[in-house]
This record gives structure tokens, C-alpha cells and sequence, in this order.
């Protein structure tokens, strides 16, 4: 998982695939330097022993 932060540090769009939260600042104009693409830990599964 992938989230994209404004330069505020609001969550402002979360998906699994990088260039889907790439495509969603272009689609809002955010440049490069207003946002900031994290990479997010999926939810493990717990396996039982």
C-alpha cells in the first residue's frame, strides 16, 4: 500500500499500486515538492502455530 501526504501532512489518497497515487497528484497538480509518497505496511495475517 501507498499513500500520498500534502505538504501539511494530511493523508490525501491511499492505493496499492505507486503510480495510481503518482496519477491522482498529477490529477490535482500537485507538484512533486507539495506531496509526499509513502510506503505503507499491508496488514500481515497472523498464522497460527
Amino acid at each position: 500500500m501507498y499513500g500520498l501526504y500534502d505538504k501539511e501532512g494530511i493523508l490525501r489518497f491511499v492505493d496499492s499500486d505507486k503510480d495510481a497515487c503518482i496519477a491522482y497528484a498529477e490529477l490535482f497538480e500537485l507538484g512533486s515538492t507539495n506531496y509526499c509518497l509513502i510506503h505503507l505496511a499491508n496488514d500481515a495475517k497472523k498464522s497460527k502455530v
